[in-house]
């Protein structure tokens, strides 16, 4: 009784924090004045520069999620697979783009490639004209977002790769090369690891604000953003909303058809040592100086730029001075945040593993939908349900950016929950059920420490994406609750470069530290 009980309160939560507003937002707008009217939708279908952001925004994400498909598959395998020297030292590289508000990098290459960057003053302004034209509008925005989201597609590639039962290979490897074995059986059993990652991809391409709108290139969260916050245009922001609300429910669909089911050939053990290596041979020059090009491309150039122009006590001493109230806001909402989504995650997570109530794909569906839905879309729809009399307590407070956290979020929890849940038998759970623990025993005793590493997985990842986090706290912020993300956004058209560049260099330094206590706790646990 109490596990079911449980159980439902946390899809409740869910459905009120994350779906109800949504459906709020999409039912006031189909209502003028009080009366029915289809207005704003008739003239979005009529409209030719809605179907141009149509064609932007499925563009972008389509040709972003081909392009790190085809790169970040083969870096995985040269990362994991192979013995190329630095793997280790390459692997943090990529990471890190991943890690921070893409538009930073946005910001960074504008230094580096705009009118006056640091091409134009090496080579000369024509040549800084050239380079600014391929920076603005769609060219720019694409190579921002290959070289921001990349490491997902590698990542999951080192991830499969790892758990590829070295049995098949083994046996593969008598009759034929290394090139064939990958291609014919390594790469076959990981392909729904390479299709979910292209799916995060596109989902994550679709719904970003930041770089399209700092680079010029207008797709529908620009759109619907610039509605509601210039000309506080709420059912033209809504309307401008729903195609992106319509394709992530068909991004769902997909998802639930083709990773639903998929089964993988894992290995039994977890050591790194008994995976098949694949060596290089003649070729590890060649693929060391691509692997290179590529970390010094995507990584060590935007991040070197940035760390050249803020090079000076004045800057940081400014950029500190000007934002010490936004930093610790950053930090402590998403600490805020990444606490309620392991707790949110723990119980969907469990659901969804162990199949505890009827229908446990429901409320994984739900999790998916908002977490594929841009951030923009999910704060209007907060807007919309908080913005009244009654609950002003909420909107006007910090609770309003929490809950948007909880609705975008949800699903990283829930997933990686369920992934650390399978790994632990359901024997254990029913031994102690047989000799008469309850529920929250068996949770408190049995499979919370079994799986403290999976709940602090939760905990990181979901502190770095609500402390990256731009659409949302951008759409829902309350006055004097701005965070870093969006203090710099706002004060990069008017501030100095050094300045912002510091900024820059601040919220990278608050966002790596994550992931240098999450090394220095897995040594001490090991």
């Amino acid at each position: 009784m109490a596990k079911r009980f449980t159980l439902y309160i946390a899809i409740f939560l869910l459905l009120g924090i994350g779906l109800v507003p949504v459906l709020s937002m999409f039912v006031k707008s189909l209502f003028i004045d009080g009366e029915f009217t289809l207005k704003h939708y008739e003239m979005l279908f009529q409209s030719e520069r809605e179907w141009a952001l149509l064609f932007n925004s499925l563009n972008l994400a389509s040709v972003t999620t081909l392009i790190t498909v085809l790169l970040g598959v083969p870096l995985g395998i040269l990362l994991s697979k192979t013995d190329l020297p630095l793997k280790n030292v390459f692997t943090t590289l990529f990471v890190i783009p991943l890690i921070i508000p893409p538009y930073i990098l946005a910001i960074s290459w504008f230094y580096f490639l705009g009118r006056s960057g640091v091409i134009a003053t090496l080579l000369g302004k024509n040549i800084g004209v050239l380079t600014s034209g391929f920076l603005f509008g769609f060219s720019g925005t694409l190579f921002v977002m290959v070289s921001t989201l990349i490491p997902i597609v590698t990542i999951l590639t080192i991830t499969y790769l790892r758990m590829v039962n070295p049995r098949l290979e083994e046996a593969a490897k008598l009759s034929a090369s290394w090139f064939t074995v990958l291609k014919n059986v390594s790469i076959p059993v990981i392909q729904p690891g390479i299709f979910l990652s292209g799916l995060l991809v596109f989902i994550l391409t679709l719904g970003e604000f930041g770089v399209p709108s700092s680079l010029r290139f207008d797709v529908f969260p620009v759109e619907s953003f610039t509605q509601f916050s210039a000309f506080y245009n709420f059912n033209a922001a809504t309307a401008a909303a729903i195609p992106l609300g319509v394709i992530t429910l068909i991004v769902l669909i997909v998802e639930r058809l083709f990773l639903r089911k998929k089964t993988f050939q894992f290995r039994v053990g977890k050591s790194e040592e008994t995976m098949i290596m694949v060596p290089l041979g003649k070729m590890k020059p060649f693929f060391f100086s691509a692997v290179s090009t590529l970390a010094l491309i995507f990584v060590i150039i935007p991040l070197g730029v940035l760390l050249a122009k803020s090079f000076s006590i004045w800057a940081y001493r400014e950029a500190i001075t000007q934002s010490m109230d936004s930093i610790f806001r950053s930090l402590f909402y998403a600490s805020i945040g990444a606490t309620c989504l392991v707790v949110m995650g723990f119980f969907l997570g469990y659901l969804l593993e162990r199949k505890a109530i009827r229908f446990p794909y429901a409320a994984d569906s739900l999790a998916i939908f908002l977490f594929a839905l841009p951030g923009t879309v999910i704060g209007i729809g907060l807007i919309s349900l908080w913005n009244t009399q009654a609950t002003n307590f909420i909107y006007a407070s910090t609770t309003i950016i929490i809950f948007g956290y909880i609705a975008q979020y949800t699903a990283l929890g829930e997933r990686i929950t369920a992934a650390t849940l399978s790994q632990i038998p359901h024997s254990m759970e029913e031994a102690a059920q047989i000799v008469g623990a309850s529920w929250f025993r068996r949770l408190f005793y049995v499979l919370i420490p079994l799986s403290k590493h999976g709940i602090i997985t939760v905990w990181l990842v979901g502190f770095i994406f609500c402390l990256r986090d731009l659409g949302i706290t951008m759409m829902v912020y309350p006055p004097d609750h701005d965070t870093l993300p969006v203090r710099i956004f706002t004060l990069m058209a008017n501030s100095p470069e050094e300045v912002i560049s510091a900024l820059c260099m601040v919220m990278i330094a608050i966002t790596l530290l994550p992931l240098g206590l999450l090394t220095l706790l897995t040594k001490y646990m090991r």
